[in-house]
């Protein structure tokens, strides 16, 4: 079985916030405490960690489920619940996060990048917190704010300073087990490597070593931007490499000559991402040991990783490219990536069945955390979302009586001489009452 997964779905759940407490002061003495709940506390984040720890996604393979802790409800005499511990999951740097329908949401190229995969759920404020001058005794709280729940699909792309390309038994492998302490599979039949191989290469004299991360990708075949042979998936390994080689195998069983293995794989390239071409490159014979020196066949740079030959002078080659790559990085400095919140805004969408669907974090919060069997929880989320501009925004989008409107779980038809909360609360209702859950009319 392989140890090595470069594409893997994780499910992540941040925590349930707590639910606020309905409390009053009850102390000898004290007439009239008023309200003392606490508030819940808030539920905890899932993160995904690019780390250097990770080398494949092989730990989603078997248990994709990620879920960060609950909150604490609150308690009389203020209380507030506990926060629930947020979860950190590591990945390999590399790693890109999408969603299902295949959105890049994050790129956690660098050890250290972190992204908030799901939110934790905001914790309910207790009763204590909707003490006002006309409500003295609230006798309702908020409840707890689910957490965030969603499947995400993982891309790994190794970064990687030299990536080496060639066809099937090129001398890839052999290449990289020669001149690191990476031991990959090595066979005399094509495709031998089906797994990308790192391996770390020191070149120059003790103190002064320059150090590699080179990558072995799977031979590649003519087609493969299309996906022919798996190339797709070998050729994304590509993409984060500073420096490629272009291993031309000097006897190949096909008789390919290596002018048209260079082509092949140049045309491969530029096909999958044409900025792959701007990269630097060395164009690297392999098994010169194979074939006489003065053959006209033979490449700028030859070598041989059976007798050593070539070796020396491929790994200074390489280390001065990668030196001159990262120094470029260095000073064009990093970009910075401004993460925005999402909108707090109320918006009115028109499903396909005509219906009107109010969109907006904090409409749908006031609804979901509130008790709408309460007459004093109605009369606060009616101003809320009055607040809002829920109804003025419904009006605009073009709502006419009868329609019907999604608001949440809750599903209600509208009547201009009610507010949406009063035939939201018959809806609740009869829904508690085994009825459809819809309402329609006056409120009785």
């Amino acid at each position: 079985m392989s140890g090595f997964v470069d594409e893997a779905q994780v499910h992540v759940r941040g925590g349930d916030g707590g639910a606020g407490a309905v409390s009053f002061r009850r102390e000898a003495h004290v007439a009239r405490g008023g309200p003392d709940g606490g508030d819940g506390g808030k539920g905890g984040d899932v993160w995904l960690v690019a780390s250097n720890n990770q080398a494949s996604l092989i730990a989603f393979r078997d248990h994709p489920f990620r879920r960060a802790a609950n909150a604490k409800h609150g308690g009389g005499k203020r209380r507030h619940g506990a926060t629930g511990e947020d979860l950190t999951v590591e990945v390999p740097v590399g790693t890109v996060v999408r969603t299902k329908d295949a959105t890049a949401l994050a790129d956690l190229a660098t050890a250290g990048d972190r992204w908030l995969a799901a939110g934790g759920g905001r914790g309910g404020k207790g009763n204590a917190r909707f003490l006002t001058n006309r409500r003295r005794a609230p006798s309702f709280a908020e409840q707890g704010e689910p957490g965030e729940e969603r499947w995400l699909e993982l891309e790994l792309k190794l970064a990687a300073d030299v990536a080496l390309i060639g066809f099937p038994n090129a001398g890839k492998s052999t290449l990289i087990s020669r001149i690191s302490a990476a031991r990959p599979k090595i066979a005399d039949y094509p495709f031998t490597t089906l797994e990308p191989h790192l391996g770390v290469v020191r070149v120059g004299r003790q103190g002064e070593e320059t150090e590699l991360v080179v990558a072995d990708v799977p031979g590649l075949v003519e087609g493969a931007a299309e996906g022919r042979g798996l190339g797709q998936r070998f050729l994304r390994h590509v993409e984060r490499t500073r420096v490629l080689v272009l291993l031309v195998d000097l006897v190949p069983a096909d008789g390919r000559q290596f002018a048209d293995q260079e082509r092949i794989l140049l045309d491969e390239l530029r096909r999958y991402r044409p900025e792959l071409l701007e990269r630097p490159r060395l164009v690297v014979g392999s098994k010169c040991d194979a074939v006489a020196s003065s053959d006209p066949r033979m490449p700028g740079l030859c070598i041989s990783s059976v007798t050593g030959e070539g070796l020396s002078e491929l790994l200074g080659r390489l280390a001065a490219l990668v030196n001159e790559e990262r120094a470029k990085e260095g000073s064009s400095g990093g970009s910075i990536v401004v993460h925005r919140p999402a909108g707090e805004g109320v918006e009115i969408v028109r499903d396909r069945d005509g219906s009107f669907v109010v969109e907006g974090r904090a409409a749908l919060r006031a609804v979901a955390l509130s008790d709408l069997t309460d007459d004093d929880a109605v009369a606060y989320v009616q101003a809320r979302l009055r607040r809002l501009g829920v109804e003025r925004a419904l009006v605009r989008a073009g709502i006419r009586d009868g329609d019907t409107v999604r608001l949440g779980p809750l599903e209600l038809t509208y009547r201009r001489d009610e507010s949406v909360l009063e035939t939201a609360r018959v809806a609740v209702r009869q829904s508690r009452r085994g009825r459809p859950r819809r309402g329609s009319g006056r409120a009785r």
